[in-house]
């Protein structure tokens, strides 16, 4: 179980381990990407392309082998989105329960949707083979324990399900853990890679033929017609078929209500004596996960966890710290080498929304992939280009973006749609946290009153005031200040803002709006407020 984030994180060689300042993911770190252009012009292809993660990069390669012209539009850095802040588990086994898809989809269903989730696995073993992608990828088991005998129920009933759905399972006490495990179903070939060195060729293979991939070129608006027509941040794309692989759908606001968005906490650790070779979650509610990953000649440590929605944590360092203190009270932790954080979308029924959106002829999604991104991200590209292309797909239905929510789901979906009313009119009423700038320290943000108005402030390391306007451009919630990434979040729908306003994940494809100050920054804004266009 988790440890109380109050106590101090030591590890079993009696030392604290420090936690780098700053949030990087192991996977950008370790690999270079080369630069692409932004959009410069208008451009007509076959199937424009919105996200360059790895639904985004998958779907690509296949259309191109298909013989369609793409053009892959990527609002920041290619594979530095969701994508690059990944844990980059490769199962078959969903976040939902496996109790959860037989009372929502029965037997069939969920059969169906493993089957879906081990075929992504052998389409990216696939890629690896046949283009000899150096990507460390490979086959390992996977395990779902629970450390104490609160969890036992859960991992029987998990077993015996797994047992109805025919998969290759067994019940163990037989974990390759260093810390007492009291049971875990033990699920066969499951995989791990490193996502960007496995995405890159694929990358590469792209540009060309009439293909092209634009970095710096935000999607502003989507129209569906024939053709479609995406109008971007420099230049209109004109495409017979638009695929939306931006983890959410932009501003697609009924296929957000079957949504939820949750931050989630990664570290990568140096540990003494070997890393277990397996995928590892277990029990706890918010529960926690772990793998090993080989990078610069060493075996780091990958443990995850500590969730929470989006822009409903006041502190989000305090995560940070509870999951130290998890990793350094069961494995000798040495150091912590990288720290990040990402966004998992939820969906209300436990499978994620690919294929053609709601009221669209010609526009495609992929969304809602819970904590199996890789998996869900790569077979979303599998469904939606074969869609595309014609082709009849046996998951297409399953999987469909426009289905209505099971009755099943009707109390889940009920619930995670209240946090907007809630917020929308309980976070206006709520006082400022503070009443005056100079009350901001540097590495701080806020929401502030300044001259009756609300302002989201922070001050940054060079003492540097940035005003923004506190309104999140999608549906008008307050946003809330991430301490831990120094990032503007919505509670609402989950769109985040860095500390100049500009979007780091939607809904949201609008900036928040810039307030004006003048003069030095310790001082009050001294123009009456308004946003900056």
């Amino acid at each position: 179980m988790p440890v109380p984030a109050t106590s101090k994180p030591l590890s079993r060689r009696g030392r604290p381990p420090r936690l780098p300042s700053s949030t990087r993911s192991l996977w950008i770190a370790s690999t270079r990407y080369p630069r692409f252009p932004r959009l410069r012009g208008d451009l007509e292809v076959d199937v424009a392309i919105i996200g360059a993660g790895i639904t985004g990069l998958t779907a690509a390669t296949l259309l191109k082998a298909a013989g369609k012209t793409v053009a892959v539009l990527e609002a920041q850095r290619v594979a530095e989105g969701v994508t690059g802040y990944t844990t980059a588990h490769l199962t078959e086994v969903v976040d939902a329960s496996l109790r959860t898809l037989i009372s929502h989809f029965g037997e069939d269903g969920a059969r169906d949707a493993l089957a879906a989730s081990r075929a992504s696995l052998d389409r990216i073993a696939a890629f690896v083979q046949e283009r000899g992608i150096e990507c460390g990828f490979h086959r390992l088991p996977g395990f779902y324990f629970a450390e104490t005998e609160d969890g036992l129920e859960d991992v029987q009933k998990e077993y015996e399900a797994a047992e109805r759905l025919g998969m290759k399972a067994v019940l163990t006490e037989d974990v390759p853990l260093p810390f007492p495990v009291a049971a875990a179903v033990r699920f066969e070939d499951q995989a791990r890679f490193h996502v960007r060195q496995y995405l890159l060729p694929l990358l590469l293979a792209i540009p060309g033929g009439g293909s092209h991939v634009f970095e710096d070129t935000r999607a502003l608006d989507v129209e569906d017609g024939s053709p479609c027509q995406v109008k971007a941040e420099g230049g209109v794309v004109t495409a017979r078929e638009v695929l939306l692989a931006t983890h959410v759908p932009l501003n697609k606001l009924f296929l957000q209500t079957k949504l939820a968005h949750f931050r989630s906490y990664v570290l990568a650790c140096r540990i003494d004596g070997p890393v277990p070779d397996g995928l590892f979650w277990d029990t706890a509610d918010p529960y926690h996960y772990l793998r090993g990953q080989e990078v610069e000649d060493e075996t780091l440590l990958v443990v995850g966890g500590e969730d929470h929605k989006t822009g409903q944590e006041e502190d989000t360092e305090a995560r940070f710290r509870a999951l130290l203190e998890y990793a350094a009270a069961r494995f000798p932790v040495r150091a912590v080498r990288y720290r990040w954080s990402a966004q998992v979308v939820e969906p209300v029924d436990g499978l994620p929304f690919l294929g053609r959106n709601s009221l669209s002829a010609h526009v495609y999604v992929g969304t809602g992939y819970s904590g199996t991104g890789m998996t869900f991200g790569t077979l979303a590209a599998m469904v939606t280009s074969d869609l595309i292309l014609g082709r009849d797909n046996r998951w297409a239905r399953l999987f469909d973006a426009t289905r209505v929510k099971p009755r099943a789901a009707a109390r889940q979906f009920v619930s995670e749609n209240v946090d907007f009313p809630a917020h929308f009119l309980a976070d206006r009423l709520k006082k400022a946290e503070a009443d005056s700038l100079r009350e901001l320290a540097v590495g701080q943000g806020k929401l502030v009153e300044v001259e009756g108005k609300k302002v989201a402030a922070y001050r940054d390391e060079d003492g540097t005031l940035h005003a923004l306007d506190p309104v999140c451009t999608h549906m008008r919630c307050l946003v809330e200040f991430n301490d831990a990434e120094k990032s503007w979040d919505c509670p609402c729908h989950g769109s985040r803002f860095d500390t100049d306003g500009k979007v780091l994940n939607g809904p949201a494809v609008k900036d928040l709006g810039i307030i004006e100050q003048g003069g030095a920054a310790s001082h009050p804004l001294e123009p009456p407020l308004a946003p900056r266009e």
